[in-house]
């Protein structure tokens, strides 16, 4: 009731971030220096427990029993939906355009993700563990450092129809789940439930779901738990394709969302990521 129009969104430069000298600003004593990657200590440091994001998918694989080879082929097939979804012009409807200015010559539309490329689990399979001496998780099935921004115009129904806005979709229940830091990135197992319980909805009521791709371990870890139908999950593809720009992807996955949702004449869909420090939050749209 406190506003009639909210525009709400993000955005991450990953390729921009900065590495800093830590002790510069009040000088340094005699010996080596160190600089710190501001990307890690920022965006991808789980704070809680001292260690990489990496290694929460780690634990989660361990925990949940997910393979090296599950995660390679959850992969592959993310990158297939991707480019398949590129190819069709699928995303078409929800970038915006981009001038970039060159240095010559005419400024150059930049209208298509860079970073989805083909691949294979022949490939994929040969990459070295990123994360842990003999672990699961690589930089071929972890979502790709990326850039990237998206935005949403949250409005009341009465203001839509009185200044004429096209209404996607409404916003159902939302929920959030706090838990163990250290598994973190499997917090949707419980907070997609919770979310649905509040809208009296059950999994089966749900038409398509979009699920933050982190890692593919833990992705994996939360759809075998949710017994979630893979055809209605991610159907264009997530972010081990895509990339994962933080500050940008909450709002890149209801955004991508609402278009499939409109484009297959979807009904009830349920968007849903984990958060640094130990939460989970998810959100019902309905058309």
């Amino acid at each position: 009731g406190d506003a009639d129009v909210v525009v709400a969104g993000g955005m991450e430069s990953m390729s921009m971030a900065p590495y800093y000298l830590e002790k510069a600003r009040f000088g340094y004593r005699m010996g080596p220096g160190k600089l710190e990657d501001h990307m890690i200590h920022d965006g991808l440091w789980d704070i809680v427990n001292d260690f990489h994001m990496g290694m929460s998918n780690e634990l989660c694989s361990e925990k949940y029993n997910i393979s090296r080879q599950d995660q390679d082929r959850y992969a592959v097939e993310s990158y297939r939906r991707t480019l398949a979804a590129i190819s069709s012009g699928r995303f078409k409807d929800e970038i915006v355009p981009v001038q970039v200015p060159q240095r010559k010559g005419d400024p150059v539309l930049f209208s298509q993700d860079e970073c989805p490329q083909e691949t294979s689990y022949d490939v994929l399979s040969k990459m070295k563990p990123a994360f842990k001496k003999d672990g699961v998780g690589t930089a071929g099935n972890a979502s790709i450092i990326s850039d990237g921004a998206a935005a949403v115009v949250v409005m009341a129904k009465d203001k839509a129809i009185e200044i004429g806005c096209r209404i996607m979709a409404t916003i159902g229940s939302q929920a959030s789940y706090g838990m163990d830091a250290k598994y973190l990135l499997v917090a949707p197992i419980w907070a997609i439930p919770k979310c649905l319980q509040k809208e009296g909805l059950s999994i089966s009521d749900v038409d398509l779901l979009e699920i933050n791709e982190a890692f593919s371990g833990s992705t994996v870890a939360v759809l075998r738990e949710l017994d979630l139908d893979p055809g209605k999950v991610n159907v264009n593809g997530g972010s081990v394709a895509l990339g994962h720009p933080i500050g940008a992807t909450g709002c890149r996955l209801l955004a991508t969302l609402l278009h499939e949702m409109i484009k297959q004449d979807k009904k009830t869909g349920v968007v849903s990521l984990c958060l640094g420090g130990g939460e989970g939050v998810a959100l019902v749209v309905k058309r």
